[in-house]
């Protein structure tokens, strides 16, 4: 029960303090939108070559000796 009134708190001050917010004025150009892009994609192959090294590192523990 505690819990629940803790997150209705967060959930209150979270939307008051989004309500305020003022305006940036900066200014974004056309290439700023290709260059997020592909940091995201390079995050999500940087994770995949992590996942799969460490997967064959864990593999190789368990693996059968012949």
């Amino acid at each position: 029960m505690r819990h629940l009134q803790v997150t209705k708190k967060i959930f209150v001050i979270s939307i008051i303090s989004f309500s305020y917010v003022n305006n940036a004025h900066a200014y974004l150009d056309p290439s700023t939108g290709g260059m997020l892009i592909s940091a995201i994609l390079g995050m999500f192959a940087t994770l995949g070559l992590v996942i799969k090294s460490y997967w064959y590192k864990l593999k190789s523990i368990f693996k059968k000796k012949d």
